[in-house]
């Protein structure tokens, strides 16, 4: 046997095993319906914030709860200092309520969208 046949086999039993892994997540994806269900009731019962994907700062961890000027906090001038700042952006919630050139404009903090008012 060649060098080169023991490397194809090799990539073969790695594409098959990479494949299988695919294969292995439908299944657990098909037997965890149920549970996914539930766990969607209890994170609308219990009212949970978004997934925190970045540790770095509160408007990064949380974009939901953030507000457009929170990254500019420590000065109105000051650059983003975080670099996955640059990563995500501000929630459409957000953006729709801060429109640029909208002279209504408001932030959420100021009471923007209570019904209760």
């Amino acid at each position: 046997m060649r060098p080169a046949d023991r490397a194809f086999l090799l990539l073969a039993a790695g594409i098959g095993a990479f494949a299988l892994c695919f294969v292995d997540a439908a299944r657990l994806r098909a037997a965890a319906g149920a549970d996914e269900a539930e766990r969607t009731r209890l994170v609308a019962q219990l009212r949970l914030t978004d997934l925190a994907l970045f540790t770095e700062a509160r408007y990064t961890r949380h974009p939901s709860q953030a507000d457009l000027h929170s990254a500019f906090q420590d000065h109105p001038l000051a650059l983003e200092h975080f670099p996955t700042g640059s990563l995500i952006g501000p929630p459409a919630g957000l953006v729709k309520l801060m429109a640029p050139g909208n002279p209504e404009a408001v932030s959420p903090a100021d009471g923007a969208g209570d019904t209760a008012k």
